[in-house]
């Protein structure tokens, strides 16, 4: 077996923990381009993809199974809406507000995020989406803009009516969302790949640190820190949460968004002003049926802004609280109000899901997966439970589960679709 070998070889190349994934996923990776390249003998591919820079990319993106889809995670959208038209865009007359995301994967969270803030009112030429990805494959379908049903997993799908035009089975985006979004291959962790802006003011880099060790981890944070605007928002998967408070980051304060800023914003941040990046010519034009984005506005008057309406507020629940202090990275308490909400008001497939959350979240992946099993017991159909159970699974070594998981979470999405 040379497979070690080989997950040194990925360590290097893009800071892969191989432990994260498990050792079935790196074989069945090996198997698919050892057969592709017609070289069975192990010894002979290692040897192989060893000289070859095209060949290492292709093991890359066989190794890298992005699970991915529109509006994942909805509040993450919804923090940079908010953000970018209640906080920033009041404070800039001029100049452009800078997203990155990465990784990418294929597409769907970038154009997530041009969709939210089109939605929001906020000026397309006023916002630059840049998105990076280490997996060639993944940017040429980014591109592409074409996507099937499993790209569309969320509750509400009104969006897809707004921003998409049917064709046959699939669905393509619409340029008013492509043409503030740039693709790139790139990689976080190593020379060659240079953002096209200093400092960003929105950050989404979900689920990608959960894949390296410690070390890697800390070079990692280092590196968002570096692209980060002085109080801007970073936005990362609910398992990361306590790793980011772990490095001086502190929570942004939204609820169930699971973002984060550098420090704590002063009473009255002054953000600088940086001049728009010309678009590249290749970039497709607007739709012709797009409308056209609202012209800027100066920020206005203090009594131009109506007082909010007042309205009841609702209590909070224990597992809205629960969220909500995990999303703060207090896992122990987050914990602990899973088990009162348990003893109050007994099981539920939704308690069993987030309590998963909150073991995941502390490395706790065997009391994870039994949480998790227990909410698909309560509720075969709950597809996020199915979601998170097949990643660990795969970490585990054992890909069969987590396939099947994966292909039962599908069938429930067509189900409801129907």
């Amino acid at each position: 077996m040379v497979y070690p070998e080989l997950e040194s070889l990925l360590r290097k190349a893009i800071g892969l923990d191989a432990s994260s994934i498990g050792p079935s996923a790196i074989e069945r990776a090996v198997r698919e381009r050892s057969s592709a390249c017609n070289l069975h003998d192990e010894h002979a591919y290692l040897e192989h993809v060893s000289r070859s820079q095209p060949e290492l990319q292709e093991l890359i993106d066989a190794v890298v199974v992005p699970e991915t889809w529109f509006f994942r995670d909805p509040e993450a959208f919804r923090a940079l809406s908010r953000t970018a038209l209640h906080d920033w865009l009041p404070s800039h007359p001029e100049g452009v507000f800078r997203v990155l995301s990465l990784p990418c994967s294929t597409g769907e969270e970038p154009y997530s995020a041009a969709m939210a803030l089109l939605d929001a009112g906020f000026p397309q030429q006023r916002f630059q989406i840049d998105a990076v990805d280490i997996s060639a494959r993944a940017i040429a379908q980014a591109e592409l803009g074409v996507y099937g049903k499993n790209s569309f997993r969320s509750a509400q799908l009104t969006f897809r009516d707004r921003h998409f035009e049917r064709r046959d089975a699939y669905y393509r985006i619409g340029g008013e969302v492509r043409a503030p979004v740039s693709f790139q291959r790139g990689n976080l962790l190593f020379g060659g790949w240079q953002p096209s802006a200093n400092e960003y003011d929105a950050i989404f880099c979900r689920n990608l640190l959960i894949y390296f060790d410690r070390p890697t981890q800390v070079r990692a944070i280092a590196v968002l820190r570096q692209l980060l605007a002085g109080h801007a928002l970073l936005l990362v998967g609910p398992s990361e949460a306590g790793l980011f408070l772990e490095h001086r980051f502190v929570s942004a304060g939204i609820p169930m968004s699971f973002a984060f800023r550098k420090s704590r914003p002063r009473a009255a941040t002054t953000w600088p002003v940086r001049p728009a990046r010309a678009r590249s010519q290749a970039q497709p034009p607007p739709l012709p049926a797009a409308k056209p984005a609202p012209p800027a506005r100066p920020s206005p008057a203090p009594a131009a802004a109506p007082p909010p309406t007042p309205h009841a507020r609702e209590p909070e629940s224990r597992l809205d609280a629960a969220m909500r202090l995990a999303d703060l990275g207090r896992i122990a308490e987050a914990g602990a109000l899973c088990k009162q909400e348990l003893d109050a008001r007994g099981p539920s497939a939704q308690l069993h899901f987030l309590w998963g959350l909150v073991h995941s979240a502390d490395g706790m992946r065997a009391e994870a997966v039994e949480h998790y099993r227990k909410a698909l017991f309560l509720d075969r159909h709950h597809r996020d439970a199915m979601i998170h159970l097949a990643l660990l699974l795969e970490q585990q070594g054992d890909p069969a589960g987590a396939e099947l998981l994966r292909d039962r979470a599908r069938r429930c999405e067509r189900e409801s679709q129907r």
